[in-house]
């Protein structure tokens, strides 16, 4: 069942992402880690500091891999449903990603579903989408609207659902510091938004 404490937030549509228009170089990352420790109060020249810049530059890109990735390529291969017109649902999709407002880690699970329209797509396809997105920086709400539609845009299936419940360390850890507390973001799209669906949907996402 779901937490009573956690907050459910209907997720609005995606805004168009923007980056810059020049990527700064491995030096010039490096170089902003040092600036960083100095101003944490320590020293980059210190011998447990000296490879920090280039750890977490690496860290960065494994992190933020996302940004490297389209992730409507991920679902480019499907199959025939063969007769199959039920629920297709992945449940607890393991969520790590990056609250945008203070680079504090996101945290939680993912649960996914759709109802095939011609086409379903492999399993793994799903957690795939999921992490392609969540490996970016993010907010949960534009998150779960992201997944959704993306699946909705590609696989054109009858309906989409998607469901995030996940903790933030900007909250957790800073701030007002309320540990334990999640957070319950969801879009449903198609036949989820109408009964029986939507119903069936929501007693399978709290089973």
């Amino acid at each position: 069942m779901l937490d009573a404490r956690l907050h459910v937030v209907e997720a609005p549509a995606s805004p168009p992402a923007t980056t810059e228009d020049v990527r700064p170089s491995r030096q010039e990352a490096e170089a902003a880690v040092r600036t960083l420790i100095r101003w944490a109060g320590d020293s980059p020249a210190r011998e447990g500091l000296r490879d920090t810049p280039a750890r977490v530059v690496r860290a960065y890109e494994e992190w933020f891999g996302g940004y490297t990735l389209d992730p409507a390529d991920l679902l480019g291969r499907t199959f025939a449903r063969d007769g199959y017109d039920d629920i297709v649902l992945l449940r607890d999709i393991p969520v790590r990603s990056v609250c945008e407002h203070h680079m504090a880690a996101i945290r939680g699970v993912a649960h996914v579903a759709y109802l095939p329209g011609e086409r379903v797509v492999g399993i793994s396809k799903l957690a795939r989408l999921v992490d392609a997105y969540a490996r970016r920086l993010q907010i949960q709400e534009r998150l779960t609207a992201e997944i959704a539609d993306t699946l909705a845009n590609v696989l054109q299936p009858r309906g989409v659902a998607v469901v995030i419940q996940a903790s933030h360390e900007c909250m957790t850890s800073r701030g007002v510091g309320t540990p334990g507390v999640g957070m319950v973001t969801r879009r449903l799209l198609g036949q989820f938004e109408q009964e029986p669906y939507r119903r069936d949907i929501l007693a399978a996402l709290s089973a």
